[in-house]
């Protein structure tokens, strides 16, 4: 075909492509500086009125009623830990298992197919379903809140994050390596545990320590599981369990007293500090190193 038939493409004049290129950039760091102003913005609040409370005696003594001296946020902090740590240890063990099988062993099956998509399903739902769930086969069951009941929720929500990041991490590892191993003799599971695991180890562990940053604010399903009590968490799985979330929502929404606004705004502040403090460890421990 003779190519005289297509006319010829007018270039566009320069000044022209200048301002395009100028409004474009001007757009994207415009976009920036609002993302990056409102961030601050929020810090800078809960810093400004979170900080006015903080205190040893705030850190280390248990939440009271009002009008009791020496209140502070221990009882809740300490509930925190254990709703998300025991939440972790039922989410993450099989979610790296479901991932791993998702990478290396189902891959394009249909079981792996439907997983996926259940996982896809789970990581949109908001987290207060997840909550009503588990206070309707959990918490009416047993006839009491609880933390357990708490740390089944998060786990819930945990579990899908866990594995679909396995699952992308392990396919980042090249074929290579996993031709290596088979090469040498090595069994299927082998290759994989000592192999791939082990190669994309920084990425495993950045995903599960992003998922419990993730839960480790979550209010809707604690108030429907774990709920809040002014006391130590000794019925951990047959009482109320004091938490973090769920103490930030009651004294900052439902208390008309301002000394436990401040101490609401306290509590903020510390969790906001841990899910930095969690997130820029992730990022500095393992970010890829130059070579």
């Amino acid at each position: 075909m003779n190519a005289s038939v297509f006319p010829a493409a007018r270039p566009r004049p320069p000044f022209w492509r200048k301002v395009q290129d100028r409004l474009v950039a001007g757009c994207s760091l415009l976009a920036v500086a609002m993302a990056v102003g409102a961030m601050l913005w929020v810090l800078g609040t809960i810093v400004m009125r979170g900080a006015t409370v903080l205190g040893w005696d705030f850190l280390t003594n248990p939440s009271k009623p009002y009008g009791l001296p020496g209140a502070g946020i221990a009882n809740a902090l300490l509930g925190t830990l254990l709703i998300t740590l025991t939440a972790a240890g039922m989410a993450i063990p099989p979610a790296l298992a479901a991932g791993i099988w998702l990478a290396e062993f189902g891959k394009q099956s249909r079981t792996a197919a439907a997983l996926r998509f259940c996982a896809n399903v789970l990581m949109g739902m908001p987290s207060v379903i997840v909550g009503l769930f588990a206070y309707t086969v959990i918490v009416v069951p047993m006839g009491t809140f609880s933390g357990f009941a708490g740390s089944v929720a998060l786990a819930i929500l945990m579990f899908p994050v866990v594995m679909r990041t396995t699952e992308d991490m392990l396919r980042m590892v090249p074929d290579t390596l996993r031709e290596s191993g088979l090469a040498l003799g090595l069994t299927r599971c082998r290759v994989t545990l000592q192999i791939i695991c082990r190669s994309a180890r920084n990425g495993l562990i950045t995903g599960v320590l992003l998922s419990v940053a993730r839960v480790s604010g979550e209010t809707a399903p604690l108030l429907f599981t774990a709920l809040f009590a002014d006391a130590w968490p000794t019925r951990f799985a047959s009482g109320p369990t004091a938490n973090i979330p769920v103490l930030i929502t009651e004294y900052a929404t439902n208390s008309p007293f301002e000394s436990m606004h401040r101490a609401g705004w306290g509590a903020a502040l510390i969790i906001t500090l841990v899910v930095l403090a969690i997130n820029l460890t992730t990022r500095i421990l393992f970010r890829e190193k130059k070579a």
